[in-house]
């Protein structure tokens, strides 16, 4: 019996498929250290072998049972490394995912797990797994995922999600993440913690400081030149109205197309463009956290530091010190 059922896509992204592997081999050696059973797994593909990755690799793969009776794994699926929305359009398109997507479809109606990160998350939508779920994946692919899967609640702050049986995770390294969580969740907090410090991993929660509002607009003009509107006009930015007025657009309008755009409301993009804009401050500059709130127009630095911890899931003296260290 296994634990985890990885699943090889040809194409693959690399970087995901071997993060998943190391990340499993480690928990195998610490195991003993921590006095828990080693996880079990097995790389599947659906028709075993060799199957190619991004950049030239390969990994040897079992064949994936067709019809499997009382598997009880969690099915992982490793990013697919593709971050335009047209390419992964094309990819979802081609019969193998397809059949991955009606393999996972049927394992989940078994009353199986299933988890993916990055792009992989929408084979699960394309499985019709995310219907009336809350999910991530990659931040500047999650509008495309919105707009494909309108039920689903696309969350793309954070870093891992999981709803029931189905696990999701954010852009290609939070496969990391991901396989933690997975890990804790299956095996025991002793065993991910163990692996954490065999490989020096800190754990994130959240994508929300790696986002910038213009890349998840998808090159979007107007979200654009609204940005660099709020980021000239700090520490005063203008509010959600005058953005309306100064564009020629209803409130209405405007927040329909910026969400259209990003999955965000306007005070949303307006309230990451300051924080991008603090961080920058605390990474780059002697300032202190008093000093940037009122930079990017907080009254103090208590307002920078609630709304920071609410989004980004940090405190600004953690930009700080990695500065510092």
């Amino acid at each position: 019996m296994h634990d985890f059922t990885v699943l090889v896509l040809e194409g693959a992204y690399a970087s995901s498929v071997a993060l998943t592997r190391d990340i499993l081999a480690t928990a195998d050696a610490v195991a003993a250290r921590a006095r828990v059973p080693a996880p079990r797994w097995r790389f599947c593909s659906l028709e075993g072998g060799i199957v190619r990755l991004q950049g030239g690799l390969s990994i040897e793969t079992a064949r994936l049972p067709p019809r499997a009776r009382d598997d009880r794994s969690t099915w992982v699926l490793p990013g697919l490394g593709m971050d335009a929305p047209r390419l992964l359009e094309e990819r979802l398109a081609q019969g193998d995912v397809r059949r991955i997507a009606d393999a996972l479809w049927r394992h989940a109606g078994s009353g199986g797990a299933v988890a993916a990160s990055c792009s992989s998350v929408f084979v699960l939508q394309a499985a019709g797994l995310l219907d009336g779920r809350r999910a991530t994946t990659t931040w500047w692919l999650a509008p495309l995922l919105q707009e494909l899967e309108p039920r689903c609640t696309v969350d793309a702050d954070r870093m891992v999600c999981a709803d029931g049986p189905v696990t999701t995770a954010g852009a290609a390294f939070a496969q990391t993440d991901l396989m933690l969580h997975l890990l804790r969740q299956r095996c025991g907090a002793a065993l991910a913690d163990a692996v954490c410090r065999a490989l020096l991993i800190d754990g994130r929660q959240a994508q929300a400081p790696f986002i910038v509002p213009e890349l998840l607009a998808s090159g979007d003009g107007l979200v654009a030149r609204l940005a660099a509107r709020v980021e000239k006009a700090l520490p005063h930015p203008p509010s959600v109205a005058e953005l309306a007025g100064e564009f020629c657009m209803s409130e209405r309008s405007l927040s329909r197309h910026v969400r259209r755009a990003t999955g965000k409301s306007t005070l949303a993009l307006v309230q990451g463009v300051r924080l991008r804009r603090a961080r920058a401050l605390l990474e780059g500059s002697r300032m202190s956290v008093e000093q940037v709130a009122e930079a990017v127009g907080y009254q103090d630095a208590t307002a920078l530091r609630r709304l920071m911890k609410k989004i980004a899931g940090a405190n600004p003296s953690r930009y700080r010190n990695l500065v510092a260290a």
